[in-house]
């Protein structure tokens, strides 16, 4: 994406990420059904907050976006990046 790498389950600290691109900081995630629990909530604004400790910005995705509208899933994606590019 505009030149940017990103890798895919990428180990970051106790995490690992969907998508990880280092020049931009940004760790994309993909969430299924199974974050729809309160528990899964919890962890997932837990995780979230650590993540930004380290630096990083999260964007969440849901997955059904990702399957089944992912023009809109680039474009937020393609607006975050230049924006925030360095």
């Amino acid at each position: 994406m505009r030149g940017h790498k990103f890798n895919r389950q990428k180990p970051l600290g106790n995490f690992i990420a969907d998508f990880y691109c280092k020049k931009l900081k940004l760790v994309i995630e993909v969430d299924g059904n199974s974050h729809d629990a309160e528990e899964a909530e919890i962890y997932d604004a837990w995780r979230q907050k650590k993540l930004g400790e380290m630096g990083l910005t999260v964007l969440r995705f849901d997955d059904m976006d990702v399957k089944r509208n992912m023009g809109y899933v680039l474009e937020v994606l393609e607006r975050w990046i230049v924006e925030h590019e360095m």
